[in-house]
């Protein structure tokens, strides 16, 4: 299941943005519910709502370690519960898909744009969602764990 997720995470986000920089550079932002939400080419040079702009390389060695991290604990752990495998996946899948924008371009491809957030993409998008997982797996712990100490 993990190199699934991996792959078509990235694949989707690299479709995706290369959509946006041939159907949406040239026009900028495109209305799709005005006022609401947007379709909206930016080059973040940043990480999450713009910060750390310019930081290439900080990001590049970041992804670079975190990425490497997680699929060293994925391979080597191949019982990892299954929440936990999706959770990381999804992290692992959106920072490569992001890091080849930083490594094609120097700059990552942002697009959807609710006009209250920052404007993001499908590789942010996994991320956060992985993070979300991974933060209610922290909480909610193992069942396999919980059933076996309540015997």
């Amino acid at each position: 299941m993990k190199w699934w997720v991996i792959v078509v995470t990235v694949v989707l986000d690299q479709v995706s943005k290369w959509l946006v920089v041939a159907y949406l550079k040239d026009i900028g932002t495109f209305p799709v519910i005005e006022g609401v939400f947007h379709l909206h080419y930016l080059e973040n040079r940043g990480a999450a709502f713009g910060l750390l702009q310019n930081q290439r390389l900080f990001f590049i060695i970041t992804t670079v370690l975190i990425v490497g991290g997680i699929l060293w604990y994925l391979i080597f752990n191949p019982q990892v519960n299954r929440l936990l495998t999706l959770s990381l996946s999804l992290v692992v899948g959106g920072a490569i898909g992001n890091f080849i924008d930083r490594m094609m371009f120097g700059y990552v491809v942002d697009f959807f744009d609710f006009q209250f957030w920052p404007v993001f993409n499908i590789a942010d998008s996994a991320i956060v969602i992985g993070q979300a997982l991974l933060i209610y797996y922290i909480f909610k712990g193992q069942p396999e764990q919980q059933a076996g100490e309540a015997s």
